[in-house]
């Protein structure tokens, strides 16, 4: 009866250990495996496994997947591909992770495409690139002693309807019973990978649902019964790590939330070209206090240094950890990094910013092969951190480390 007794207390004292090596939540505060708040601090990695237009200076070519089109216009398929790979490879390295930890941060939010993790055709599930790139940013932030969250920036079908989840123009994820099941069985899979992790904060398991240009009284409603199915499905194999929700509307709207439904839940907002006065944050602040929660805001910047380091105050006064908006982009100062233009690389967004709707229009906007090579040859090597130019004032702004 003692060996039993001793075995399950062994048992009992090795789960809590395990518990205990993971950043969680305490009323309205995140906390560190030992119990101590931690208001995060953080950047987000946009454009690395989610490409987005602006930031590489094109207008309407805004979307991975019309970058992709444009990309293999230029390129032909075999490159285009060739080039991702090593975009991937170069856009983001350890060196960049090492930067970012040297500059005071705590923590990255790493926004991914779903199409990263499955097959074009969806019938061989989890099928891609993605996981390698988790695996590596995941351990190198290890190494750095720096906190992860990962963020469903694109999900099947769509949920925001707009360039940014890189859909059809539509949230169709709310209509699409499928398109529900690849989304909950892709974050059960990347909770089961990395359940015993602790380098990994948790999971932001939708960005920026259901876009202002839809009927929200027809798609709000959904919004959380999804949610629901989705933290459910990942509990089943991660009790560890924390659930981040975002709001409809650009992650604003707390109105689709009823009473929290899981223990370790933080509520995440985002918001970009506003007032920094505390009536913009109120209704964050008062339901965090209502329902005992942490709130973390999750996006923000594409502004001024002077408006940046304004809101980053008001959201550290209201204790809302943060993770602005990008660390990388190109010729920019409303950034952290800022990669070289070249003069080859305005051949690139001319031809991506022209009307291509016939191959006729394709052959004439076409620049010549040599200033294609280039372009994107010197890309490559210009967005490498070594490489990059630092915006001090943006650093600054963020109350970092400035070296």
């Amino acid at each position: 009866m003692k060996k039993i007794i001793a075995l399950i207390v062994s048992l009992f004292t090795i789960l809590l250990s395990q518990q205990t090596q993971f950043v969680s939540t305490k009323g309205q505060y995140i906390i560190t495996p030992d119990g101590k708040p931690i208001l995060l601090q953080g950047i987000n990695l946009g454009n690395w496994l989610v490409p987005e237009g602006y930031m590489f200076k094109f207008t309407h070519t805004n979307s991975p997947r019309l970058i992709n089109e444009t990309f293999t216009q230029l390129l032909g398929p075999e490159a285009a591909k060739k080039f991702w790979k090593q975009y991937r490879d170069n856009y983001i390295t350890k060196d960049d992770i090492t930067f970012i930890k040297r500059t005071g941060l705590n923590s990255i939010r790493v926004p991914f495409n779903y199409r990263l993790f499955v097959s074009e055709d969806h019938d061989t599930k989890f099928s891609g690139p993605g996981f390698e790139m988790l695996d590596r940013i995941i351990q190198w932030c290890s190494e750095e002693k720096l906190y992860v969250i990962l963020d469903m920036h694109c999900a099947p079908g769509g949920q925001t309807g707009d360039n940014i989840d890189d859909s059809f123009g539509y949230p169709f994820l709310f209509e699409s019973s499928e398109a529900q099941q690849l989304t909950i069985d892709l974050w059960k899979e990347i909770a089961r990978r990395y359940s015993g992790n602790p380098a990994v904060i948790g999971y932001d398991l939708l960005n920026e649902p259901i876009a202002t240009h839809f009927n929200p009284k027809v798609l709000n409603p959904r919004l959380e019964p999804l949610y629901k199915r989705m933290v459910a499905a990942i509990r089943e194999v991660d009790t560890n790590h924390i659930v981040f929700l975002g709001g409809a509307q650009w992650n604003n709207n707390f109105s689709v939330f009823t009473p929290p439904f899981d223990n370790k839940t933080v509520y995440t907002y985002h918001k970009y070209w506003c007032d920094t006065t505390q009536a913009m944050v109120q209704e964050y602040a008062d339901f965090g206090k209502k329902y005992s929660v942490p709130i973390w805001m999750g996006e923000s910047g594409e502004n001024t240094d002077q408006w940046i380091d304004a809101w980053r105050r008001l959201n550290e006064k209201n204790n809302f950890g943060w993770c602005f908006w990008p660390y990388k982009k190109m010729d920019a100062t409303s950034s952290i990094a800022s990669i070289k233009r070249t003069a080859e690389w305005d051949s690139i967004i001319v031809y991506a910013n022209n009307p291509r709707v016939s191959y006729e229009d394709i052959r004439k906007a076409r620049p010549s092969a040599e200033i294609i090579r280039k372009a994107f040859e010197d890309y490559l090597e210009n967005c490498k951190v070594v490489n990059c130019s630092m915006n001090e004032g943006y650093l600054r702004a963020l109350g970092l480390k400035v070296k």
